[in-house]
């Protein structure tokens, strides 16, 4: 059976060979291209991203709760190692993990309710959910954006990175990754260490297909010391959970 263990920039966890979800390859966004972009920080230092989808509600993955630290959350960012006037900070008043959810892989998804309001501008904007299962075939491109590793051994992006990627076929996803991806839930993309993906510190971003979040980012492969690769192995699809797949959830504890 495979080892894995979930790795955040901030603090590790050490759980089972996949590690959580920064972008590998890509290059620099455009600066507050993705207003809606999140970055879940703990004590000032990034964790994991996420996607604002009401002023109050941010959807992210659920192996992003670190046990009783106060989470902020930090809306209109480009670069997150500074104060810049178009941030806004707020405090995370509730967590809501998928019931399902055990720690491990399935059901990898959590919405979190902000204490106050964000203020809506061109820094900070909401994206719509997908309305329908739009079911992606495989190579097309999508794309992926985070603060987190641009390698296996480098540390976290201090500014928004993106890169394209392109769907990975289910069954490819299933061979590789067996008993810990499931069709019905989770979605996946091709790697390769020229266009990259995502890697440690870009877990709960979006996976974004013809402008909508299609996936959460959830888990890649983590590094090996036989073979010395990690998240840019091109041999192990990049893992997302599926948004549509939870909608009926997120709805429901949305109208609360």
């Amino acid at each position: 059976m495979m080892q894995y263990c979930i790795i955040f920039l901030f603090q590790l966890l050490s759980l089972t060979e996949a590690s959580e979800s920064g972008i590998v390859s890509g290059k620099v966004a455009k600066a507050h291209s993705r207003p809606y972009m999140v970055s879940l920080q703990v004590r000032g230092g990034h964790v994991c991203g996420g996607i604002l989808i009401r002023k109050d509600f941010v959807l992210t993955s659920a192996h992003c709760k670190m046990s009783e630290d106060i989470m902020t959350v930090v809306l209109g960012a480009q670069n997150i190692t500074k104060k810049e006037k178009s941030q806004q900070s707020i405090p995370v008043a509730k967590f809501y993990q998928n019931p399902n959810f055990t720690g491990q892989f399935h059901y990898d998804i959590m919405l979190l309710k902000l204490k106050t309001n964000a203020t809506l501008n061109r820094y900070v904007k909401v994206i719509g959910l997908p309305k329908k299962d739009g079911k992606i075939p495989a190579n097309i491109k999508c794309s992926v954006a985070g603060w987190g590793r641009t390698g296996p051994e480098t540390p976290g992006s201090d500014v928004l990175r993106e890169t394209t990627v392109k769907m990975q076929f289910n069954s490819e996803c299933k061979n590789k990754w067996g008993i810990y991806f499931s069709g019905d839930q989770m979605i996946c993309t091709h790697t390769g260490r020229k266009k990259g993906g995502i890697c440690q510190g870009d877990s709960g971003g979006p996976l974004i297909c013809n402008t909508k979040p299609q996936g959460i980012s959830a888990f890649t492969k983590n590094k090996n010391k036989n073979d010395n690769k990690g998240c840019d192995d091109p041999k192990y699809p990049h893992v997302f959970m599926k948004i549509h797949f939870f909608l009926p959830w997120i709805k429901t504890v949305m109208k609360g």
